[in-house]
């Protein structure tokens, strides 16, 4: 069902360059991305333990540096599109803690892919006396071509967050949008819920595996 999660192995730089500090609110985004992500991809490098495969240790650290600075309400609103007004106050917090716990596997897996990467900015698109803006990025790898990264921001009280990712020309909002349509048209909002539950059980149940055996 969810393709989206090979693209997100790949977005390793735009889910893991977020903006950490009580004073983030008062940087630009994009030079607030720029000075926080080296120290992320070098956290990543330097633990021993994660370079291990140990998967318990990465969830710790996109728990600690990522989750809290992703906008899981308005993603998951807008991933749902007219779907999300139909559903429940309920129903709404179910998909976004679903949702949330799917991103927080898949951000996972691609942070634990970090090995020689080079992040690269290009002139970012809007302006920091607006509400959105975008940041443009690629990566750059030893061999094969490089990785186009992009994404939008917003303009928080609690600073700059981000709702949407593009890598290679795909927003994630609108690769996961099909997938949610498509499963709700088949089993409604709940059907939606069970199927990313069931999902993220697979992907907790392997994550545990991968401890485990390391």
């Amino acid at each position: 069902m969810f393709s989206a999660r090979k693209i997100f192995a790949a977005a390793l730089f735009a889910i893991s360059l977020l903006p950490v500090g009580a004073h983030a609110q008062q940087e630009a985004p994009d030079v607030l991305i720029k000075r926080i992500s080296q120290e992320v991809v070098d956290t990543a490098k330097a633990d021993k333990e994660i370079q291990a495969g140990n998967q318990q240790r990465v969830l710790d650290l996109v728990e600690a540096k990522i989750i809290p600075y992703v906008d899981f309400q308005r993603m998951t609103a807008l991933a749902a599109g007219r779907y999300w007004r139909e559903a429940t106050p309920a129903q709404q917090q179910k998909l976004i803690t679903e949702f949330r716990k799917l991103l927080i596997y898949t951000y996972s897996g691609a942070i634990a892919q970090v090995r020689d990467q080079k992040l690269v900015f290009r002139p970012m698109r809007g302006s920091v006396s607006e509400d959105e803006v975008e940041v443009r990025s690629e990566v750059q790898q030893t061999r094969g071509e490089p990785i186009q990264l992009n994404y939008r921001m917003e303009k928080t009280p609690s600073g700059w967050k981000i709702f949407d990712v593009n890598v290679l020309g795909a927003w994630l909002v609108e690769t996961y949008k099909g997938n949610f349509a498509s499963e709700i048209s088949k089993g409604g909002i709940d059907g939606l819920i069970k199927t990313l539950t069931e999902r993220n059980e697979k992907l907790k149940s392997t994550a545990g595996k991968k401890v485990a055996g390391r």
